[in-house]
């Protein structure tokens, strides 16, 4: 059933009727949102400044705002992180208010200010000329609540039809948004679970068992030393933490080369860089150096609070390898294998053995060893291998 009071005719019609029909070919929410803006001006509800607010499932944002005023053609997108609930900025806030239950805020900014709700916002509002501000709860199906809001310059603010109008708006508004924000999520979830390549072969339709295909790429495996002492003898947090500081120490440089996270297994991380890139292989190296830096950096700050300083051991080398799904009917692995795999495997087991942080085979130093400065270390026994392979050291 309509709600009541959804068949009265409002200025917001059209836009409703927008809002249904005509944004089916729009992929994003912020676009959407932006000419929703300029269609209710349109439409002669004269809103100056609107804002669209959505909790995301990101590891590192708690939400993001989007912005719209007047004269804009795009929204601004703004991401705000998970502590913003302890700071002034949203303490009083009409966000504040509607994710503890309100139903409504609306502020009447013409009216004396030391009568008025306390907070920077309003006080910018109304430096900037503003007169009226609403803000509603956007309801999602599941009980989630997201958060609208609409501000104008009229003398005298919104009146009753701009307000109906603007309701009128909500429901269809809420759906319309939840089909962008949970495509938005998907993509997230599988770029943080599964690398944004691999994200996007899977949003493209591979998800079919044994389905792949052969890259070559130049692929890492990195482990951290001595994990299961410090596991048995720190407590849980402390752990956690030191595991998540590794990681970042590891991941950002990679990520900031090129290179793409397939999986962290345990203390250790499997990455590639594929040879599409012309320069993948001396990216591989460039991102070595500046997790050596920042691991350096991280133990120096550990060695302040009396941690002891944490080692790592880095194995590469390059091949082709079969990119794609395995795994059992039920539950599949976006990854890849083969001996080149193996290979990149064994050589971050032997820096244990030869005493080097960064070991790379020969067939991947033939493709740097212009570049950058290697240490040959002879040739060796590498499991599951029939022949000595010949190995260097790289130092950054």
């Amino acid at each position: 059933m309509n709600a009541p009071g959804n068949h009265v005719p409002t200025q917001a019609d059209g836009v409703v009727d927008w809002l249904t029909n005509g944004t089916r070919d729009e992929r994003f929410i912020d676009n959407i949102f932006a000419q929703m803006c300029i269609r209710l001006q349109q439409a002669g509800i004269p809103v100056k400044r609107a804002t669209l607010h959505i909790l995301i499932n990101h590891p590192q944002w708690l939400g993001a705002r989007m912005m719209w005023s007047d004269g804009m053609r795009e929204a601004e997108i703004a991401l705000v992180d998970y502590d913003v609930r302890e700071r002034s900025e949203y303490i009083g806030s009409a966000a504040n208010e509607i994710h503890d239950g309100a139903a409504e805020v609306r502020e009447r900014l013409e009216q004396d200010s030391s009568l008025s709700r306390k907070h920077a916002l309003y006080d910018e509002m109304r430096a900037k000329g503003l007169t009226d501000y609403v803000a509603w709860p956007l309801y999602h199906t599941l009980g989630k609540r997201h958060i609208v809001t609409f501000a104008t310059d009229r003398p005298g603010g919104f009146d009753d039809a701009h307000v109906a109008g603007l309701k009128k708006l909500l429901p269809v508004l809420a759906l319309v948004s939840e089909i962008r924000v949970k495509n938005r999520l998907a993509r997230t979830l599988l770029e943080t679970y599964v690398g944004s390549h691999a994200g996007e072969l899977i949003l493209a339709g591979a998800t079919r068992r044994g389905s792949g295909t052969t890259v070559r790429a130049a692929i890492m495996i990195c482990d951290l030393r001595d994990f299961t002492k410090i596991s048995d003898n720190w407590p849980r947090d402390d752990v956690i933490d030191l595991l998540n500081d590794y990681f970042d120490a590891m991941s950002e440089p990679i990520a900031r080369h090129g290179g793409e996270i397939l999986k962290f297994i345990g203390d250790g991380l499997l990455a590639i860089f594929p040879l599409r890139a012309p320069n993948a292989c001396a990216n591989l190296l460039h991102a070595v150096a500046e997790a050596r830096k920042a691991m350096a950096a991280l133990n120096e700050r550990n060695g302040a609070t009396g941690r002891a300083p944490l080692n790592y051991g880095i194995g590469v080398h390059v091949g082709d390898v079969m990119y794609g799904n395995i795994g059992s009917t039920s539950r599949l692995d976006f990854t890849v294998i083969g001996p080149a795999v193996n290979m990149a495997s064994r050589l971050e087991a032997l820096t244990k053995k030869l005493g080097k942080n960064v070991l790379l085979s020969r067939d991947f130093a033939e493709l740097v060893e212009r570049e950058f400065q290697l240490e040959h270390v002879g040739r060796h026994e590498v499991r599951g291998f029939s022949d000595p392979i010949e190995l260097f050291a790289y130092q950054g």
